[in-house]
């Protein structure tokens, strides 16, 4: 099964005083199917990363070694986002559009989100879209 990883879920992996439930099922499940993710998603990773270096909780060498961990992982970026999809969702659920593009690519590809921001999951559940975790 195929389905939309949010960069929330991916953070949580990072930190391990922030284990979560939700984040450790979608990983199980990364490890014997695809995720895909908005390109958005490439920065919010790497936005994390870097501005946790700087609080100085992580280091520049698990930013590496986390980068590292992902591009081992079967998660494809989808480039081509439906604008007026993107639109109508955005107005409808009151999301900004960087969480609405994850909602977007669930909606028009048919498939489950992983994520653990509350507002996009009750999104997600009044279009009809399924969770993982």
């Amino acid at each position: 099964m195929t389905f939309v990883l949010d960069a929330s879920v991916v953070m949580k992996w990072v930190f391990p005083d922030e284990e979560d439930a939700a984040a450790l099922t979608a990983l199980r499940h990364l490890r014997t199917e695809l995720a895909r993710v908005p390109a958005v998603w490439w920065f919010e990773v790497r936005n994390v990363l870097l501005v946790n270096e700087r609080r100085q909780r992580i280091s520049e060498a698990d930013t590496m070694s986390f980068l590292r961990f992902l591009s081992g992982m079967n998660i494809e970026i989808d480039r081509s986002p439906d604008d007026f999809g993107i639109a109508m969702l955005c107005r409808r659920h009151r999301l900004s559009v960087y969480d609405t593009s994850y909602l977007e690519l669930a909606v028009r590809k048919d498939i489950p989100l992983a994520t653990l921001d509350k507002k996009l999951a009750a999104a997600a559940k009044s279009e009809g879209v399924g969770l993982i975790g």
